[in-house]
């Protein structure tokens, strides 16, 4: 089975199912993007993640990668695995703290929900991203700023753009995300 590795690069209100929320995957070395609807409070646990915020106390995914980090627990990678009806399954694989292997079967907003706090790769298969994917008809649509102003980008998170763009020849938004970075450093902000 071959894996190819997609990136977050959305998650916003459902249109077609109210009270859920749509999460963008996009494949890292092509144009292809797989919807995934989930529910409130995985996109909850996704979002603050993603966006590096600090709760009082640790939400249930944060509990779990405790409890398996205290239990010397890896999360290596997350694969999207299958898809039944409109349902997808996921698998977290990693490894036990005596170097055995170990594989989980997870809901996909869940194990995404952990990818996102290990910093592991996401991944699915070509039969997931044939079945269910959507192809965008212009390559230059393959970058969309999520959070609305690069400027809320850190350093870090504005390299990695730059590095996808540039992978997909997106030339256009490599040069905004440059002028970004250039003003980011010129401020002194990070």
């Amino acid at each position: 089975m071959k894996k190819l590795e997609l990136n977050i690069i959305a998650l916003a209100d459902s249109e077609s199912s109210k009270g859920n929320y749509t999460l963008i995957l996009e494949e890292s070395k092509g144009f292809r993007r797989l919807p995934i609807i989930i529910g409130a409070f995985e996109a909850q646990a996704i979002a603050i993640s993603l966006e590096r915020m600090q709760t009082n106390r640790p939400l249930t995914h944060d509990l779990f990668k405790n409890t398996l980090e205290t239990s010397g627990v890896t999360i290596k990678e997350i694969i999207i695995s299958g898809l039944v009806g409109n349902v997808f399954y996921a698998t977290m694989i990693g490894e036990k703290a005596d170097g055995s292997p170990l594989e989980v079967d997870a809901r996909s907003s869940d194990a995404i929900a952990m990818a996102v706090r290990y910093g592991c790769p996401i991944f699915t298969t070509e039969a997931i991203l044939q079945k269910a994917g959507v192809v965008l008809e212009s390559p230059s649509k393959a970058f969309t700023n999520k959070r609305g102003k690069l400027e809320d980008y850190s350093l870090d998170e504005l390299g990695q753009l730059l590095k996808q763009v540039l992978a997909k020849e997106d030339y256009e938004s490599a040069s905004k995300i440059r002028n970004a970075i250039m003003r980011k450093k010129e401020g002194g902000r990070n």
